[in-house]
């Protein structure tokens, strides 16, 4: 078993896991060229503010507890980004559970709250897309962005 959530690549090896959904927020700068990125406590990864969908609540619900729980934000959700479900990846986490994660990116704005660490995170930052590229990034999180910069009208679905 990884002692870290790790990523396994090939063809349909997602049907090896459980559907797991998430979410994640896109969270811009006023500029609008900086997205927030957390660092992972468990792996170090930089990521989009993102997690699980618990029971019981719905995507915009978890969407904005995931983001309070890692950055102590308040949020609201703007707009639907886009859905992702790779089949061709498949994260298997510490405790051995494996998952096909299909994901719901959306963008969401602060309307509270003072930005701070927590026990998911060990640290935070504003980036450019290309600063982006020097850090070692979770799954598809860069992507999100580029995707959310495009601004597009419909949701993207990939």
């Amino acid at each position: 078993m990884p002692k870290v959530t790790t990523i396994h690549h090939g063809e349909r090896i997602a049907r090896k896991g459980k559907i797991r959904l998430g979410c994640s927020a896109i969270i811009f700068d006023e500029s609008k060229t900086k997205a927030l990125l957390t660092e992972r406590a468990d792996n170090k990864q930089w990521c989009l503010p993102s997690g699980g969908v618990d029971s019981g609540e719905t995507v915009e619900e978890a969407c904005i507890r995931e983001v309070y729980e890692e950055t102590r934000l308040n949020v609201c959700v703007t707009r639907l980004v886009g859905v992702y479900s790779d089949p061709n990846r498949m994260v298997e986490y510490p405790d051995g559970n494996k998952a096909h994660i299909i994901a719901i990116s959306f963008e969401a704005k602060i309307i509270g709250g003072k930005l701070g660490l927590s026990d998911e995170t060990t640290d935070y930052g504003y980036f450019t897309i290309e600063e982006m590229n020097d850090l070692d990034m979770l799954l598809n999180h860069k992507e999100r962005i580029i995707d959310a910069l495009k601004n597009v009208k419909k949701a993207i679905i990939k």
